[in-house]
Parts: C-alpha cells; structure tokens; sequence
C-alpha cells in the first residue's frame, strides 16, 4: 500500500484540491475530477484521527486551540487508486427527496445497502460547487465560499470530510461549522460580518431530518433560500457524470494543498435569536426572567435552545431533556409530530411544573410547544396559534398550509381571526414556495407553514425555521409581561381556545405493489392518479358526498359531518388517506365509501382501510 505523509502546519485540516481550478463549470474536466482523496485524517473530538490510512506520519501536532476559526494546512504526496461501486445517473436520482437528498450512510440494517459514501458525497459536493459557480459566474473578483454543518448523526462528521473534500477540489473555499442547525446554515448566506467569513455564497446542511440513525442527506442554500427540485435533479445529473470519472481513473488519492477554516457560526445564530425576544419585549435584557421552560432536543442538534437562548434571556431550563447531541437517538425519535415525542415533553412539562415546554427535530427547522397544563400546541393548533399571532401583526393576511389541515382551522383563521386560509399541497417547500408566488401577484401572505411544523414567515426571508417558530412564541410571552399580565403560558393557550377540533381523525396509508401486473410497466404515481381520478368520479355521483371547490392536492370530500382526503405521497408508492369526523362512527362511514371505490384497484393495498371499517 502506498504510504503517505504529512506536515501539519497548525491544528484544523481539510483538503482543498487544485486551488488554481477556479473555473469549476458545467464542463467537469477530468483532471478537475482525479484529485479527490479517498481517506484523509479528521477531527474526532479534538484529535486527528485516522480513516483507513496505511500510514501517515505527523510531528508537532499541537492541542485544538480554542477560537472561533482555526486553519490548518497539511501537504500530502500519496498514490493510490480504489474500485468504486459502479453507478449511473439513474442511481444518483434515486437520492432526490424532494428539494433535498436522502440515503442510506450507515451500513448495519438488512435491505439497506449504504447509497451515501464516500466518492457517492464527494460528487455531489463537487456538482453543487459546479452548480454554484454556474449561479454566480458574474461575480469572478473574489472566490466563492461555501458553508457546512451537520446535525447529530453519526455518519455526520464522514460526511462533512466527504462534502469539504468535493468542494474543495472546485477551489472554492471551505468553512466548517460542525454542529449545527439547517436554518442556521441558510442564515449564513445572509449574515454580514468578515469576522465569522459571512456571508458565504452557498451552505450545505448534512441531515436527515427524523429518519432513523443510518439514514443522512444534504439540503443546499443560497441567499435566494433552498434550493427546489429541479436545482437538486440539476446537480445529482451533474454528480453523476463527475462520478463516471471515478470509474473510469479509479477514485485516486494524489498530491494535494490543503486549507479550511472552521467557524463558531452557532454563537451569531443564537445571539440573532436572543436580540429578537428581548426587541419584541421593549429591549429588556431579561424578558423571560422566572418563566420555566423546558426543551426537548431529541438528541439532535436542538440542544443550545436551552443555554445560548433560553437562560440568555432569563429563563429557568431546569428539566430539559435530551439535549446532548447523539446520533443513535436512545430516547425517542426527534420529531414534533411523533406520539412518543410528544408524550415525552409533555411528561417533562407536568412533573417540572413547568410554563412551557419545546420540542425540535433533529436539524431544528420544525418545532412545537406544550403549554402549562399538557396540552400539546403542534400541527393544527400550532398552525392557529401562529396565524393567531401573525394576524394580530398584519391583519387580513392569507396564511398558506398544507392539504391536510382540519377544516375547523379554516373556520378559525376566517372566521375568528378574520384570515383567509390557502390550503395548498403537502411538502413544506410547496407551502413556502407558493406563499411567495401569492406575494408575487399581489395576494399578502406572512406565513406559510405544515402540520408537520414546518414554518416559514415573511418576515425571516421564508426560512422554515423551528427556533424562530418558538421565538415567535416567546415574543408573546415577553410582550404579554411586559404588559402586566402574569399567567405564563396561559396567554398562548388562550389564543386558540376556539379552535374547533375534530372528535376523531386517523390516517391509514394504502401502499402501491409496484411489482404488480395491473401496472403494466407504468409508475406507481401514473397507477395512483388513475385511482384518484376514479375516485372522483365515484364521488361526483354520491348525493351525500360533496368535493371540496378548491383543492390542489388529491381528492377531498366533506360528508357525515367530517372530511377525507386521499392523494399520492410526494416521494413513496403510498396513497395516504386522512379523515376527519364528530365520530369513529362517521369515520368509518367515510371510509366505506372510500374502500367502495377502490375496491378494483388490484395493485392497492387496502389491508389498513379494510381493518378500520370493520365492523
């Protein structure tokens, strides 16, 4: 094996390959392809530690020194050349999720073989550098800077050298973050200050949001905010041919210079927070002094909410829960709209006696709170009490949601708060992509947020942004002490009260077989718009149904006092159905009609459908 070595001239370390190949363009040359490193040494807790190196020498290798940016250089002479899987462009589309790519990181778990390695990081890292200079080509004087943090997985810090490394190889610089949130690293394309290298020109965020310990991703930003779907399809066509290349020449470590540095950007973030709470108080240093709040990061990357937010602004913290970062996820899945997550901080709450408390998924773009008493204030309520708050701030405003929302919040926002409601499609990249195509035409929207708490205001460069969600909320809180008023949460709750909400709701999920002959070779999505093109039809004829006159997404009908909706899934062979009723009973009426009309598809599994109307 071929040996390598290094001088470390300080203590960080990253490679930069081929620092004079500024002009990284949709024309992937090949000798901007070869220089990717396979395994270089990475910090671990302060160390440098090594990732499959034969050997490598290293003097004078000093402490991590403290500081909110630390570069290192390290000068390596190495040849060797290593196999890669082959792929092509249809395996790297595979890893679209949406406005975001998705995939397996972490080998372990039968029947999901590892998408995400190495060389798989390195190319898509390379085909956003390649994507971005393409997007700022006008701006040649400087160089492009790019941003990357990673919530708690334990793939995270791979990764993170994987993605630097693809970066790097375009000459763009690289800054590192480590822990992080995914709207933190969409501030930093906007944050102005040379001290903390802001604002950069494109950042990547390194999650998965909620998905399971060896599932990891990537979401991409510019200051025009996340990428979209054809951004993200743009760049794994780009991966792939730069991927090609790695089968044809070997993925090869060769000579390279290397440079990165690493920033304390988490510190500006929070402090952005803090100055937003004590603003919304009259600029009182210590607005929520004697509230008791209590978070719960789920072991992912919420936990400075507690700390650097929280007890900045006076708040007691004692009984927060789960807030060291932790990849395996020991306590309960970090997700705002799981049962046991919910149940966790509620019980927190109640034994704590606490004023409120705080959930976050794992990347800190989603949220929900619990109030004094339990009562948990996520999906629906928590979509009331925003538009409760954004309304009083801008009257007669048109909040946008997702399609499944309850059509008593659509009472609420009209009715009660004198709104208007724009329920569109499920995928909160919709939801905030079509606040601002409503703002575009002239149509005032201030938030746009799902019921899986996602939310995005006007206000905050439409970022989905869980930690500003909860600032929102302790605003309120802020505000209504500084008024007088001194019954805690209860100004929250109070809110919403007239939030009618349904008796009964259930969603069951009908799977496509895709394997199934009655596709005929078609996709599971063309099968499923047949089935709910059918159902319509089904519906048009039943006296005791009536459609929804304006709907965007599936087929929604209203019947026996409730609603049902049923659409495609945006990413899986899955038709989920959601129902909402003053009873079981109506539901399962729903439910007949529903299975009546369906009843022929012999690809659809209605085995959950067929349980709940059972008598």
């Amino acid at each position: 094996m071929a040996a390598m070595s290094g001088k470390i001239v300080q203590n960080v370390f990253i490679a930069q390959f081929y620092q004079q190949n500024r002009q990284f363009g949709t024309q992937y040359q090949r000798d901007s392809c070869a220089p990717y490193m396979r395994t270089l040494p990475h910090l671990n807790g302060g160390k440098l530690a090594r990732t499959g190196i034969s050997s490598m020498q290293v003097r004078d290798l000093s402490k991590y020194q403290s500081g909110f940016v630390n570069l290192l250089t390290v000068n390596c002479n190495a040849s060797s050349a290593t196999t890669v899987p082959s792929l092509d462009k249809v395996d790297f589309l595979k890893l679209q999720n949406g406005s975001d790519i998705r995939g397996v990181a972490v080998a372990g778990v039968e029947g999901e073989p590892v998408s995400l390695t190495e060389p798989v990081t390195e190319a898509i890292a390379a085909a956003f550098a390649a994507w971005l200079l393409d997007k700022k080509k006008a701006d040649t004087s400087r160089q492009l800077r790019v941003s990357i943090g990673h919530d708690s997985r334990i793939s995270a810090q791979l990764l993170q050298d994987a993605v630097s490394r693809g970066i790097a190889s375009a000459g763009l610089d690289v800054v590192q973050y480590g822990l992080a949130s995914t709207p933190a690293m969409f501030n930093s394309t906007l944050t102005k200050d040379d001290a903390f290298l802001c604002p950069v020109d494109g950042a990547i965020m390194i999650t998965a949001s909620h998905l399971p310990y060896n599932r990891n991703g990537f979401k991409f930003f510019t200051n025009a905010g996340g990428l979209g779907k054809t951004d993200i399809k743009d760049i794994l066509e780009r991966a792939a041919n730069i991927y090609s290349i790695f089968l044809a020449e070997g993925y090869s470590v060769k000579k390279a210079s290397a440079s990165l540095k690493k920033v304390d950007y988490m510190s500006v973030y929070t402090s952005d927070l803090v100055k937003a709470v004590r603003k919304a108080a009259g600029n009182i240093e210590k607005p929520l002094d004697g509230f008791h709040i209590i978070v719960d990061a789920g072991n992912g990357a919420g936990g400075f909410f507690a700390a650097k937010v929280l007890e900045h602004l006076g708040a007691i913290t004692a009984g927060s829960q789960f807030l060291e970062p932790d990849g395996m996820f020991p306590n309960h899945i970090p997700n705002p709209e799981d049962k046991a997550a919910m149940k966790a901080i509620t019980q927190a709450v109640l034994d704590n006696k606490a004023d409120l408390g705080i959930i976050f998924d794992t990347d800190v773009d989603r949220s929900a709170a619990v109030d004094s008493t339990g009562r948990e204030l996520n999906r629906n309520r928590l979509i009331a009490l925003m538009s409760a708050i954004v309304l009083e701030e801008h009257p007669g405003t048109t909040i946008v949601t997702d399609s499944v929302t309850s059509d008593g919040l659509t009472s609420f926002i009209e009715k009660k708060l004198g709104g208007k409601h724009h329920r569109f499609k499920r995928g909160y990249k919709n939801v905030i992509d079509e606040a601002i195509r409503l703002n575009s035409v002239g149509k005032e929207s201030h938030l746009a947020i799902e019921t899986s708490g996602h939310g995005a205001l006007k206000e905050n460069h439409w970022l989905d942004d869980g930690a500003y969600l909860m600032v929102k909320l302790l605003n309120k809180l802020a505000s209504a002490r500084a008024s007088g008023r001194g019954d805690g949460s209860k100004v929250l709750t109070d809110l919403v009260d007239s939030l009618e909400e349904p008796a009964f709701a259930v969603e069951l999920r009908l799977k496509i077989n895709q394997s199934h002959p009655d596709l005929k070779g078609g996709s599971f999505r063309d099968y499923g718009e047949v089935v709910l093109k059918h159902l319509d039809n089904h519906i048009a004829s039943d006296p005791k149904l009536q459609k929804a006159p304006v709907n965007y997404e599936g087929v929604r009908v209203s019947g026996y006092g409730g609603w049902f909706l049923l659409r495609l899934s945006l990413h899986d062979p899955v038709l989920p159905l959601n129902i909402e009723t003053p009873s079981h009973e109506d539901a399962v009426k729903l439910g007949l009609e529903v299975a009546a009309a369906v009843k022929e598809f012999q690809a659809l599994d209605t085995s959950a459908l067929d349980k709940f109307v059972q008598p």
